[in-house]
């Protein structure tokens, strides 16, 4: 059994994903990070379907991130559009209960539909995610007045071309995320595309474009108070969630909601996959 590569149709994109065990297993949607890709669960996923085989593991890609289609000219990248493009892939593939297993953006993604459609999500696991950044409501027209700037300055900016492959993985280990080269070459396997002079991102460079609008922290808590599904809190001992006031305060606000801290850094899930997949198969398992 490996990885079986999909394509899924929602209105006005084709979204590309990766599925992992048999048709008919019970479905568990996996949502990946800000700029990474479906291959984020390359080896959480396996380790998952040891223990759970009679589950069907989809790993999609983001609108603009790995083989999905970019947005059109015009359209941004907003938080509330994402999680809507999510609850149309599962309506494209019937799916009225899934379980959701999201890392970083992705674990925003999932808490944000298990919220607005409690009916629809069976079981939820937040990897290094607590829901999306807020801002203060003072701070819309600044945040507005730099986005429009931005897109204004940078429209048409293409992606940075490597040399070579090993080059845009090196640019990767770099960055702020605290990668591994191996976890890197995971990820560029399937972000990276061939062009002339080298290689560049399959992610569209929107995607860095500063956020028009933020949610502000009461909306949020909202959001994680709707939730019902049992929910895992999966954060790496030095990761981005050190022990916080926010962090408490947001997860008091899910009922019965369970945390560990597994070793490891943000991608804790593609790094150390056996502690992960251990506790997050309990977890589904159970529910």
């Amino acid at each position: 059994m490996g990885w079986r590569e999909l394509s899924i149709d929602i209105p006005g994109l084709r979204l590309a994903a990766r599925a992992f065990g048999p048709e008919d297993g019970a479905p568990v949607l996996c949502l990946h990070g800000w700029l990474d890709n479906a291959a984020s669960f390359a080896t959480v996923v396996p380790a998952l379907a040891q223990r759970l085989p009679q589950h069907r593991f989809v790993a999609l890609d983001l609108p603009g991130h790995g083989h999905s289609a970019h947005r059109g000219e015009g359209f941004g990248y907003a938080f509330i559009d994402a999680v809507a493009d999510v609850a149309a892939a599962c309506d494209a593939r019937a799916w009225s209960r899934v379980a959701v297993i999201g890392h970083s953006l992705g674990a925003a993604l999932a808490l944000a539909l298990a919220g607005a459609q409690p009916e629809r999500v069976s079981s939820l696991v937040l990897v290094e995610g607590l829901g999306p950044l807020t801002d203060a409501p003072e701070q819309a027209a600044a945040t507005l007045g730099r986005a429009l700037a931005e897109a204004r300055e940078k429209r048409g900016r293409r992606a940075p071309v490597y040399a070579t492959r090993d080059e845009a993985i090196e640019r990767l280990v770099a960055g702020v995320m605290g990668l591994s080269r191996e976890a890197a070459a995971v990820l560029c396997e399937r972000g990276l595309i061939e062009v002339e002079g080298g290689v560049t991102w399959r992610a569209d460079p929107r995607l860095r474009w500063q956020s028009r609008l933020r949610l502000v922290e009461a909306q949020v808590e909202s959001l994680l108070r709707a939730i019902t599904a049992p929910t895992l809190f999966v954060r790496g001992a030095s990761g981005f969630f050190p022990d916080g006031e926010r962090v408490d305060r947001r997860a008091a606000l899910v009922s019965g909601l369970r945390m560990v801290t597994l070793p490891g850094r943000h991608h804790l899930h593609l790094e150390h996959p056996e502690p992960v997949a251990a506790a997050i198969a309990e977890h589904l398992g159970g529910a």
